[in-house]
């Protein structure tokens, strides 16, 4: 959506296109929902409450997307593989993990363009984290 202002043209940001915090708010939830109750991925999060974690991720995206930098001012760079290699991320963990995700985002109800661009961020990501060979 482009909104004209005092004679510019001012770009929303993806973040602000698809609903803002509510909208990553919810993606996240879903996406721990699931996570929860996986057996591959729950051991993953040390944990006992995966609110922690489903909060740096909700942060993360909102940040990355355009939103607040709030995940930046708390936690600094994301440094995203370099904090997942206590973890053992093979095929396995990255199909689990975007089966969970796939879930999160069709629930949304996203526009088809801004679900292709969100979701092929997320195959990128997950794809990127892989740090074991089967």
């Amino acid at each position: 959506m482009n909104e004209i202002r005092r004679g510019t043209l001012q770009e929303q940001t993806f973040y602000e296109q698809v609903g803002g915090e509510e909208t990553f708010r919810r993606l996240v939830h879903r996406f721990y929902e699931g996570v929860a109750e996986d057996p591959l991925l729950r051991p993953m999060y040390p944990e006992e409450d995966l609110g922690p974690a489903e909060d740096r991720l909700t942060l993360f995206l909102i940040q990355y997307w355009g939103g607040p930098s709030t995940y930046s001012d708390n936690r600094g760079h994301p440094r995203l593989r370099m904090r997942h290699v206590p973890f053992t991320v093979d095929r396995a963990a990255h199909d689990a993990w975007l089966k969970h995700m796939r879930v999160a985002v069709d629930e949304l109800g996203l526009s088809e363009e801004h679900e292709r661009t969100l979701w092929n961020y997320l195959t990128y990501a997950a794809q990127s984290m892989i740090n074991t060979v089967d």
